[in-house]
């Protein structure tokens, strides 16, 4: 296959800097976008940069003068709202333009984390006992959910919106929260039990035939307290807070039946929410086995030295040949 294939990054308007837009610089901070531009220059495709703006015109008119073979969508949102990333594919695909990973349906799944966990639910995969909390609407939880419970945006991902304030131990203080998620992100909210246990990632690389990497885990290895922990926003994303709680991300030390058994299940998963090309299974192990599904994320963060591309290459895969697998993989998808 020719090498010189005319790739186009779609990108989130707010990733691109002023001063780079077509991300040719290395920037203080490497971003997911930049990473993934950089290893396709590597690779030596023809390259181009597509900021997905407001104005749907702009993108049309802009992939009619790229012309793309494929579109690297890094996508997460339109307009600032994380719902409507499942609309951008939506049009890709009403004009007939290839791109790699999920498609809306996938999307739409994952991203409502109430209709993910129902679906998974009719499926025999265990998942949190939940309940719906409707913007705007009158809070009411089923007698059989027991306390504590996560309360958090229905629509976000990354661990946006959850925090230790998240984490309820009564009615009273779900409804606070509740309405704080309402208020602050404008949507449902989602009220799940606590699942105590191990905290696991399980990267996922495939469409019909599916690569299973080696498994990550987040180490809660503060010995002050012994309430629950959290994938916090600051847990995933703030580096001090981390060495301030003696919290680290590794690879899981699991005995081989609970990695054959995480396997299987993940792949379940992977399936049953129409995930493509690439995606992340969060999970927890509970003290006496269970494997308790928390989310699946059908565009984790690819960037080089993230959870994904750190399982890949512990899985034998360099970064650039794992960019350049998600290509091939979305290719032979529209053969």
């Amino acid at each position: 296959m020719s090498r010189r294939l005319n790739i186009t990054v779609l990108v989130d308007v707010a990733s691109v800097p002023d001063n780079d837009p077509h991300f040719e610089n290395t920037p203080e901070v490497p971003t997911t976008e930049y990473h993934a531009v950089d290893a396709l220059r590597t690779l030596r495709y023809k390259v181009s940069v597509l900021p997905a703006v407001d104005e749907i015109e702009k993108i049309i008119s802009g992939l009619a003068e790229q012309q793309p073979d494929l579109i690297f969508n890094l996508t997460e949102q339109f307009a600032g709202d994380r719902r409507l990333d499942k609309n951008i594919t939506a049009l890709l695909e009403m004009l007939g333009t290839p791109f790699t990973g999920s498609g809306p349906t996938g999307l739409m799944l994952c991203r409502d984390k109430r209709l993910a966990k129902q679906l998974l639910s009719l499926h025999k995969v265990r998942v949190p006992g939940f309940v719906s909390l409707p913007h705007k609407g009158a809070v009411s939880v089923p007698k059989s959910l027991r306390y504590p419970l996560v309360v958090k945006p229905a629509f976000e991902d990354s661990s946006e919106g959850i925090s230790n304030a998240s984490l309820v131990a009564n009615e009273s203080a779900l409804k606070e929260r509740a309405q704080f998620v309402h208020e602050r992100w404008d949507q449902a909210a989602i009220a799940e039990e606590y699942i105590e246990g191990r905290e696991l990632y399980v990267s996922i690389l495939g469409n019909k035939r599916l690569t299973v990497f080696p498994i990550r885990e987040c180490l809660f290895n503060s010995s002050a307290g012994d309430g629950p922990h959290l994938a916090t926003y600051r847990v995933k994303w703030n580096e001090q807070f981390r060495k301030k709680w003696n919290i680290k991300f590794g690879f899981a030390k699991l005995d081989p039946s609970a990695v054959k058994r995480i396997t299987r299940v993940c792949k379940r998963v992977y399936r049953v929410l129409q995930i493509r090309d690439y995606g992340r299974i969060d999970l927890r192990l509970t003290p006496d086995n269970k494997l308790v599904i928390l989310e699946a994320n059908p565009n984790p963060d690819i960037a080089y030295g993230e959870e994904f591309a750190e399982a890949a290459e512990k899985g034998g895969i360099s970064y650039d040949d794992l960019i350049d697998r998600i290509i091939h993989l979305a290719l032979r998808r529209y053969k």
